[in-house]
């Protein structure tokens, strides 16, 4: 199968599926991770011109841990907006380029407005992509695939309905994660916040949730034409 994901930031998805993600590699999935945003704004320090950077070569090699290939939108961070045409229209071309069989993105309902933003992005471009006649966005038509909400920041308000157990991947999820160095350094000096406990905590809380030492937990997107028979995230 073909697996996209689509995060707001560099490190999103590592965060709450880069588990999942890994175990669909190893099952011989081809999977490919885009973040929306060039994460320039996530620092106090660094420029966010050179924030970028760091922040893209950071995504790549967390992506290389796992033999995912990380591709970018190139927007800035607070500068998604759901009801934008350039930035629907490069997510039309993300998906047709990746032709998943399923997608995962954020959560509808998340602490804030990039990562909002996304997952209507995701919504409105999945169903565009689909169209023949819609030429607004590059690459062939592509299928009309279930979308998997992945849990947010710390699980606030999200109540899983299916989980992944990541058990056997939770130190490469961490690796991954920790690749991530411009912002677990800069949370753990700025803000105080061990943010790499933090996940594996929540990966922790989790599992105990589905009786797994390690889990990650989905929602499914509830729109016509988007529910399947069969099960698509690894188990």
């Amino acid at each position: 199968m073909n697996v996209l994901a689509i995060g707001a930031h560099p490190d999103d998805i590592e965060i709450a599926c880069a588990g999942t993600l890994a175990k669909c590699v190893k099952r011989g999935d081809k999977v490919i991770v885009c973040h929306l945003s060039t994460g320039n704004l996530g620092h106090e320090i660094i420029p966010p011109d050179e924030l970028t950077k760091i922040r893209r070569q950071e995504a790549i090699d967390a992506g290389k841990l796992a033999g995912i290939e990380v591709i970018e939108g190139g927007f800035d961070d607070l500068e998604i907006y759901a009801d934008n045409a350039e930035a629907r229209n490069k997510v039309v071309e993300v998906i047709r380029y990746a032709n998943p069989d399923f997608i995962i993105t954020h959560n509808p309902d998340d602490y804030m407005p990039d990562h909002v933003a996304t997952a209507k992005l995701v919504f409105d471009a999945s169903f565009a992509a689909t169209v023949p006649g819609y030429e607004k966005g590059k690459g062939k038509r592509a299928k009309l695939v279930p979308i998997f909400y992945m849990d947010t920041l710390a699980g606030v308000n999200f109540v899983p309905e299916v989980f992944v157990d990541v058990s056997d991947v939770i130190d490469l999820k961490m690796e991954m994660l920790n690749c991530h160095k411009s912002q677990l350094v800069w949370m753990k000096e700025h803000d105080g916040i061990d943010f790499a406990d933090m996940v594996k905590t929540c990966s922790r809380y989790r599992g105990y949730q589905c009786g797994a030492a390690y889990a990650e937990g989905f929602r499914a997107c509830k729109s016509y034409l988007k529910g399947t028979t069969k099960r698509l995230l690894p188990e």
